[in-house]
């Protein structure tokens, strides 16, 4: 019942504040907390030079990595708990397929809703979808390599053991991968979401993007 209950408040406050994060930092990041969307935001864009170039991919993932390991430690001082390693042990055959299902579903809804032109709905959308997820996959959806190397230093209920990390994060980017080979086949000219992921921000490169930039309400 105890854990129930942590499960029951954690995924309520993973929904809402991430759904308040979005909205926050959209404008200014394209609210891009997850190195996995970053990248494949990336990919899907390096061809046409619009979303993330490679050196803002590597400046924004450092950053994902530094925000969420100062929130765990931050987390622990509001709470009066000590900063140290987990030993909770999570990769099992079965939290890794998870981990692939959580990532698949997240990365595929953030590029949809940006090829189909309902970016602005991300906030609700993806904060609906990790609410969801910690109870629909058995790894609690971690979904974000950057989340999963933060919450090493929780040596909490919702911590992750160093052992588990690289399995984590592993089976987070084939997720991903997945969800682009999904996204390519259902969303033609998908490569002209790159730049609205997560949802619509300051364009990074100015130049290219007016050549490119296409109609995102086709189909």
């Amino acid at each position: 019942t105890d854990v129930g209950i942590q499960m029951l408040a954690n995924s309520i406050a993973t929904a809402l504040g991430l759904s308040v994060l979005i909205l926050m930092f959209g404008t200014i990041s394209g609210a891009h907390f997850n190195p996995a969307v970053s990248l494949v935001d990336w990919f899907l864009g390096r061809r046409r030079r619009v979303g993330l170039t490679g050196p803002m991919l590597g400046i924004y993932t450092l950053a994902q990595i530094a925000g969420a390991i100062g929130g765990a430690v931050l987390a622990n001082v509001m709470f009066d708990v000590p900063t140290s390693l987990s030993t909770t042990a999570r990769a099992t055959p079965a939290t890794l397929i998870a981990e692939v299902v959580a990532t698949f579903g997240l990365v595929l809804l953030i590029v949809a809703l940006a090829r189909t032109g309902r970016g602005a709905a991300a906030a609700p959308a993806v904060g609906a979808y990790i609410g969801a997820a910690y109870w629909f996959t058995s790894s609690t959806s971690f979904a974000n390599p950057a989340v999963t190397i933060g919450r090493l230093f929780s040596d909490t209920f919702a911590g992750i053991g160093a052992p588990s990390v690289l399995p984590f994060i592993a089976a987070q980017l084939v997720g991903a991968a997945i969800a682009v080979v999904a996204a390519i086949a259902l969303f033609p000219h998908v490569a002209d979401a790159a730049e609205e992921i997560v949802i619509p921000h300051a364009d990074v490169d100015p130049d290219a993007s007016a050549v490119h930039r296409r109609d995102r309400t086709a189909p």
